[in-house]
């Protein structure tokens, strides 16, 4: 297993220190202020705990309200909303420094039968046949910054359409979708809130740059700043997040300084397994390095 995926294992394995109250770290890591996936997976295993295993989350909705700190812990407090006799609620507030940096609302479900239909999966290369991240990111970053990105990494993830960073330098590339193979890096245990939660994280590190991509914009061009606002997920099916898994996104609005992403998840085999919606602030400045 990589060291990395290690690292976000023991991040997702929340400190419990009073009843229906979780204690989360950030990585040592240089970052002006917490990833969102990384509250959002952590705020999913604070609700997860207190609900029983045969209740699986089918959704979730989340606001991004203040930066998170990364020097100092997350506190995650839950807050029994309902248990009826086939869902329960749950919400979570995390906070730091006395104040609510991220709220999320979760839904979990008995097993039930219904009706079923789903979208079809999009043609996308198989993922063996596309570069790793250090082939692809190599060009952009140079071999040492793009080595240092992927080990930092815990998911290997394989882009089948342009990178925003490539459409920042040859607009011609500009798309309103994206197509990207991702799995964790290395083999999981048979948990299916730990895949729930892994793919959580995985949903936010993508998903606004389908925006940014439409445009020829990228973070990191020194003209581009932007942060998520608010994060929803539907989770349909069972998955593995150590399997591969094709996250199909693409944006329908940008606006007012927002703009929106949704994506769509399916398996190998074609299973639709998770639809996610996703908002953020997005400015551009005409004066580079501003």
């Amino acid at each position: 297993m990589k060291e990395s995926l290690k690292a976000l294992l023991d991040l997702l394995d929340l400190e419990q220190i009073e009843n229906d109250i979780f204690r989360g770290r950030s990585p040592e890591e240089r970052r002006q202020r917490v990833f969102g996936g990384q509250v959002a997976g952590q705020a999913l295993v604070a609700a997860g705990r207190t609900v029983p295993a045969n209740r699986p989350v089918h959704s979730l909705h989340a606001y991004f309200i203040r930066p998170g700190d990364p020097l100092v812990p997350i506190v995650y407090t839950v807050d029994r909303v309902r248990d009826g006799r086939s869902f329960t609620t749950r919400r979570v507030t995390a906070v730091q420094h006395g104040k609510a940096i991220f709220t999320l609302s979760a839904s979990f479900q008995i097993v039930e039968d219904g009706p079923v239909h789903q979208a079809g999966m999009p043609e996308a290369p198989a993922p063996e046949t596309l570069p790793d991240g250090l082939t692809r990111l190599t060009p952009v970053f140079g071999e040492v910054g793009a080595r240092e990105f992927v080990t930092r990494r815990p998911f290997d993830i394989r882009h089948a359409t342009p990178l925003s960073w490539e459409a920042a330098q040859d607009p011609s590339l500009a798309t309103p979708e994206s197509k990207v193979w991702l799995k964790v890096d290395g083999e999981l245990p048979d948990d299916p809130l730990l895949h729930v939660c892994l793919m959580t994280y995985a949903s936010d590190m993508t998903l606004l740059d389908t925006v940014l991509l439409n445009h020829g914009l990228a973070w990191g061009d020194k003209r581009t700043m932007g942060a998520s606002l608010d994060h929803a997920m539907w989770f349909h099916r069972p998955f593995r997040a150590d399997d591969w898994l094709l996250y199909y996104q693409d944006t329908p609005f940008a606006g007012g300084a927002r703009g929106l992403a949704r994506g769509q998840v399916f398996t190998r085999s074609g299973e639709l397994v998770v639809s996610v919606m996703q908002e953020g602030l997005i400015r551009v400045s005409d004066e580079p390095g501003r």
